[in-house]
């Protein structure tokens, strides 16, 4: 019981493993980019509305004339510490060759700057562009009323409120990931218990039935048509035909002890007679001795067919398949049985449609069919009839037997082909047999890849077809 409840947790934790691996990683993937794009989301918007301040900012020093009148030093630092303040970035402007005419900081004033942005712009492209450290840089030049850039406006911007904007954003996303998480969590742990349940629950059954357990039955959900439910249900329909065949060998060895009881029982009577009557006569004697040889001859009978059985069920007995006349077959067994219909003045036809010929084991096939007619001539009444037609088509052979005699009820049907199944055993005992005839036919019948098929009514008669492929294939 460990290894099953082993086994069901192992694929239980897979299934976890797996469906939260597929529920969560897309999860965190999507939000990963989510925010990532959020941000590029907002730093673009950043460049666009820094750039527009720098070409703002341009424009008014070249309207001013800050950088071509001397006299105007004071207002171009107030205006640029004013805008500065007011835009909370830090604003540099430079000449054309990057010297710093005035920074916000008022750090750099005086000295050379040479970044990629400023050359850009002095090369009549403005850019805004984020750096390494994440500071953003918009640069743009600025155009004399000759058209001649005299200079650059540079605004330096530190992205801090985009990371809060981002991080606000953040938060929610995260939360909902949480209660999606555990949503998803839910979901795996409740589909993983009903799957496996089930799974764990066919284990128990598959291996009860592997121990001789073969009435245990998977409970199967008509309203879940899925693999598992199916899984059960064929596990189920293999159960009973295990049990079957269990009940059908139980049948049978009760019925062999049965029918080797018989004889023995009456051998054992018959010796004990002869031994305990010392005054017995010759004549008794004999008579004794005749009836324990023919009890022998039914044990021997009994017992060679059941060998017969064995081996035609375990192919044992190797076939002799050629190409034979069915006519000639059916002609023989019609002119041996014959005596035995005439004694009961039965009107014994048959009736050959074509000339067939098929690939069969001529011994074996002859005996099937001989069990045939002779029960149908045994239990057809004096005076009845029992026909047999062979006919063809261009795959099978069709052997019809058909009598006028008791018949059998529609439920007996299914049985008569079962070893010792008999209808009526006070008339089998009285007509001989060791009611293994037609489990014999049935065999030799499958070993051709042929079929048999029976119909009756009572006391209308019954009729055999016999289909036994033309071509024998193995």
């Amino acid at each position: 019981m460990a290894k099953k409840k082993g086994g069901s947790f192992k694929i239980k934790f897979m299934m976890i493993v797996t469906y939260l691996c597929a529920g969560l990683i897309p999860l965190f993937l999507f939000s990963a980019v989510v925010f990532k794009a959020t941000e590029n989301y907002f730093v673009e918007e950043k460049k666009k509305e820094l750039l527009n301040q720098a070409n703002i900012l341009a424009g008014h020093i070249t309207i001013s004339g800050y950088l071509t009148e001397k006299n105007k030093e004071y207002q171009f630092r107030s205006d640029i510490s004013l805008t500065s303040e007011q835009g909370g970035f830090r604003i540099v402007v430079t000449d054309d060759m990057g010297i710093v005419l005035e920074d916000s900081n008022g750090t750099d004033v005086g000295k050379t700057l040479i970044v990629p942005e400023i050359v850009e712009a002095l090369n009549t492209k403005d850019v805004a562009r984020e750096q390494e450290n994440g500071d953003i840089y918009a640069v743009t030049s600025i155009v004399a009323e000759n058209g001649s850039r005299i200079g650059t406006v540079l605004i330096v911007y530190a992205p801090d409120d985009i990371q809060n904007i981002a991080n606000g954003i953040k938060k929610p996303i995260y939360f909902m990931m949480v209660i999606i998480a555990g949503i998803v969590i839910t979901f795996v742990l409740v589909l993983s218990r009903n799957i496996t349940g089930p799974l764990g629950k066919l284990m128990e059954v598959i291996q009860n039935i592997s121990e001789g357990h073969f009435e245990q039955r998977m409970p199967v959900d008509e309203f879940s048509n899925n693999e598992i439910m199916q899984v059960g249900a064929a596990v189920n329909n293999m159960a009973e035909k295990l049990e079957e065949v269990e009940t059908s060998r139980q049948h049978f060895v009760s019925n062999v002890s049965h029918e080797l009881k018989t004889p023995l029982s009456s051998i054992k009577v018959l010796s004990e007679s002869i031994l305990l009557d010392n005054d017995a006569q010759k004549e008794t004697y004999i008579e004794f001795l005749r009836d324990i040889n023919s009890e022998v001859d039914r044990m021997t009978e009994i017992i060679n067919d059941l060998l017969t059985l064995v081996k035609l069920d375990q192919k044992e007995l190797p076939g002799s398949f050629k190409q034979e006349s069915l006519n000639s077959v059916i002609e023989e067994i019609m002119k041996r049985l014959r005596p035995l219909a005439d004694n009961k003045d039965i009107d014994f036809e048959y009736t050959a449609v074509k000339e067939v010929n098929a690939e069969i084991d001529r011994t074996k096939l002859t005996l099937a069919i001989s069990n045939l007619v002779e029960n149908g001539i045994k239990y057809t009444d004096n005076g009845g009839k029992v026909k047999v037609v062979l006919d063809c088509d261009h795959q099978n052979a069709f052997i019809t037997v058909s009598d006028t005699g008791i018949g059998m009820a529609e439920e007996e049907l299914g049985k008569i082909f079962d070893r010792f199944y008999r209808i009526d055993k006070t008339r089998n005992r009285e007509t001989g047999g060791t009611g293994l005839g037609l489990s014999i036919t049935h065999s030799t019948v499958l070993m051709h890849n042929g079929s048999i098929k029976v119909t009756s009514r009572e006391n209308e008669g019954t009729t055999f077809l016999v289909r036994i492929p033309l071509i024998h294939s193995v």
